[in-house]
């Protein structure tokens, strides 16, 4: 069997294998709540980022807002 052939079918045997395993993984997660399946959702996105920012800077804004009142 030529060289290429064998390269052609071990790169498409890993990519049918990735396939798989993201297959197996969204299974495994079904049994999770909900809020468990969306851990990771989000890693490295810079709007999550900025959006986290954003919420810890009003809700200290609101304790804040508290303590001037007493």
């Amino acid at each position: 069997m030529a060289q290429k052939n064998v390269d052609e079918r071990m790169s498409s045997l890993e990519k049918e294998l990735e396939s798989l395993k993201e297959k197996v993984e969204r299974l495994e997660r079904k049994d999770l709540p909900w809020w468990k399946q969306m851990i990771g959702t989000f890693a490295d996105d810079p709007a999550h980022v900025e959006a986290m920012r954003l919420g810890r800077e009003y809700r200290i804004s609101q304790r804040e807002d508290v303590d001037l009142a007493k």
